[in-house]
């Protein structure tokens, strides 16, 4: 397996990152740390999260995802051996909300707090703010840059004008550039990436990263009918899909699962990591055995005519 630099910043990653948003939500702590050392003995490097990765749930304010990565660092005394990625920019907070100035720096300050760390491999604005001005952006960034408290930045959630808008500020203040981005992307979720925007991530050599790289497990294929939408958490937000072209693109799937013997889960990432500008997808999981189930697709390779098929299914 070769792991493949990050746009043209100097950090190299394993072809997959693990997503932590089920980190003290649907994993507890056993389950997390289990996931978290499959993850990294099977050669994965990078594990995103975010500051406000699980406030969604009841009693939760956000940072439970980040303490549990940073009790696993603590414990594991691995953090020389993986690369952390978190967000600012949805969870207000100390210094306001969103994007402004000293929000993001109060915020990289709490998140190296829970994550016990000095540093943030990568430091993503989670979604834009069209309230603050680019450059102030940037600059609170920089901050951090030069404190050595961030080594990359990137976005997450930008439209193609709103992040050549931001390259195009950063090259002209001598400011630091997103090098990053992580948009929603996957077979049955493309209108988001595709078209404009890849492009763009292209040209710049702009690495990317997708999240719902298994829209949100539909691609596992264990969500058919009506009947498997209570098989987990997310199931309510999968009948849009089966009523759409969900039920396409896993018969699409079926037949590439068949010839090659490989899982749905790593047909759906091997097809993303074949994609113009796809660094690593993310996927998430609960247990050592899902992570057992994707680590095989850094290294699966899908004919020419299984892509095809695959990317006419979910059109």
């Amino acid at each position: 397996m070769m792991n493949r630099r990050l746009g043209s910043t100097d950090l190299k990653i394993a072809p997959l990152v693990l997503g932590g948003n089920v980190f003290g939500w649907t994993a507890d702590k056993t389950a997390s740390f289990a996931v978290l050392d499959a993850f990294v003995a099977g050669g994965g490097t990078m594990i995103d999260t975010a500051d406000m990765y699980s406030s969604w749930v009841d009693g939760h304010e956000g940072g439970e995802s980040e303490t549990m990565i940073g009790d696993w660092l603590r414990t594991s005394g691995r953090r020389d051996d993986v690369l952390i990625a978190t967000k600012v920019g949805m969870l207000p907070g100390e210094g306001g909300e969103k994007l402004q100035p000293a929000r993001i720096a109060a915020a990289a300050e709490a998140s190296l707090k829970r994550l016990g760390t000095d540093r943030i491999d990568l430091y993503y604005a989670h979604q834009d703010d069209d309230t603050v001005p680019q450059e102030a952006v940037l600059e609170a960034f920089g901050k951090l840059v030069d404190a050595g408290k961030v080594r990359v930045i990137g976005a997450s959630n930008f439209h193609a004008a709103r992040l050549k808008s931001a390259v195009d500020a950063a090259k002209a203040s001598d400011l630091p550039r997103y090098h990053v981005l992580q948009p929603e992307y996957n077979l049955v979720s493309r209108d988001k990436f595709e078209g404009e925007l890849q492009d763009y991530c292209v040209t710049e050599n702009i690495g990317v990263l997708p999240y719902y790289g298994l829209a949100s497990g539909f691609l596992t294929g264990k969500y058919r009918t009506p009947d498997d939408l209570g098989a987990s958490v997310r199931g309510g937000g999968m009948r849009d899909l089966l009523d759409g072209k969900g039920k396409a693109v896993l018969e699409a799937m079926d037949a590439v699962v068949s010839d090659t013997a490989a899982s749905h889960a790593q047909v759906a990432l091997a097809w993303l990591l074949a994609q113009p500008g796809i660094t690593a997808p993310i996927a998430s999981a609960t247990s050592a055995r899902q992570i057992e189930d994707l680590l095989p697709a850094m290294t699966l390779e899908l004919s020419d005519e299984h892509l095809s098929a695959l990317t006419l299914a979910g059109a």
